[in-house]
């Protein structure tokens, strides 16, 4: 196996910190969770109480000031116990970076400190009924009011991950539908406010734990000063959103990478203690040919993998190669894992076994952030190809 570079003595100390968290405060709890089909409130709380909440902020904003590779680690630490309801990953590295990076100073000293301790929980509502991958198709309106002192926001998001616990959700808006993606803004839209309202919570096949639900916008009253960024980025969502994709994809590698290589350990660990016709599993070479092939895949994905989180860290990691990584890793995720179910038989269709429930958190990720099918067509135009 090639020794990984990405990490040092820090980062896997942390990592192992991190990973004695899942095991006290998280797994044990996490089957009542997918029945209930949200996390407690509560392991927020204590996840910003041991500072695992926003650790890249800087300091004076309640974070660690930590570099990107804390968080990294700890979406590999998330997938690989396969606790995939912990909405961490978008609250810390979404949500806070919108405001970090594009917000008024006002709106960082009011929000952030607050999304670091857990105190308030955050969501981004870019998916509507009619618009997912494409992201100028969405409806909502964000109109500024007479007086200019709020925006009357309408219209509905679904899929919205974090949603129905959300305190703050940053909302994509049309401010002036006439203009397209020019026309898109981001709003900071709080629990609480007058015909802001969450749906219910969304049946899913996988990912039972994670909170996803359908949020609803009837003429609320939004103040002028929570446009993210303050008027001089009205209009300026689109460009905003773009930006911020790259690495919200390559979150999404990073966790399919983790989830693939903890299927594989899973079933090496499974095939060995199965017997069939009075010897291991693992004794067959259809068994053993399978896991060589996809434990060859997974680490050719994650050197891949590692290498973009060297480039994010650069500043040099662009849209293209980051689809690349998404399409790529949670397409091979889902192979891999399936490939293992089949090893477990029929035990790998019990939800009792880690394995079935894997295979089932694993289906979206082909879909979120952007379809695969989306992210061909975005390798495609780097590539100089002309769309019909």
């Amino acid at each position: 196996m090639i020794e990984r570079t990405l990490y040092d003595s820090e980062h896997l100390a942390f990592a192992d910190s991190f990973r004695r968290f899942i095991d006290k405060e998280i797994a044990p709890h996490h089957a009542q969770w997918e029945e209930q089909g949200y996390v407690d409130r509560a392991v927020w709380a204590r996840a910003g109480d041991n500072g695992f909440l926003c650790m890249t902020l800087p300091e004076e904003y309640g974070g660690a000031g930590a570099d990107l590779r804390y968080s990294m680690a700890q979406m590999e630490e998330i997938a690989r116990a396969g606790c995939s309801g912990i909405g961490f990953g978008l609250h810390s590295e979404i949500v806070a970076p919108y405001i970090l990076h594009y917000g008024t100073e006002e709106q960082k000293r009011r929000y952030l400190p607050r999304l670091a301790s857990g105190e308030m929980v955050g969501a981004i509502a870019m998916t509507e009924p009619g618009a997912g991958s494409d992201l100028q198709g969405v409806k909502t309106t964000a109109q500024l009011s007479a007086g200019g002192s709020h925006y009357v926001v309408n219209g509905s998001k679904t899929f919205i991950t974090n949603g129905w616990h959300a305190d703050l959700v940053i909302v994509v808006a049309k401010t002036d539908p006439a203009a397209g993606a020019k026309g898109t803004s981001l709003l900071l839209v709080e629990r609480g406010m007058p015909g802001f309202e969450k749906g219910q919570r969304l049946k899913k096949v996988g990912m039972k734990a994670q909170d996803t639900s359908e949020l609803f916008f009837n003429d609320v009253k939004v103040p002028a000063g929570n446009l993210l960024g303050g008027p001089a980025m009205q209009g300026k969502g689109f460009v905003c959103l773009m930006e911020q994709l790259p690495w919200e994809r390559l979150q999404i590698a990073i966790s399919a990478v983790a989830s693939a290589q903890a299927a594989i350990d899973e079933t090496v660990a499974y095939v060995q203690q199965r017997k069939a016709f009075g010897q291991p599993v693992a004794a067959f070479q259809n068994t053993r040919f399978t896991l060589a092939q996809a434990q060859t895949e997974v680490q050719v994905a994650r050197v891949f993998v590692d290498k973009c989180c060297e480039l994010l860290q650069a500043k040099q990691l662009d849209t293209a190669t980051a689809s690349m990584a998404k399409f790529w890793t949670t397409d091979l995720q889902c192979k891999v894992i399936d490939d293992c179910v089949q090893l477990h038989g029929g035990y790998g269709y019990m939800w009792e076994y880690p394995i079935a429930r894997a295979w089932a958190d694993a289906r979206v990720q082909r879909i979120y952030g952007g379809t695969n099918e989306i992210m061909k067509e975005v390798i495609t135009r780097a590539m100089g190809l002309p769309a019909r």
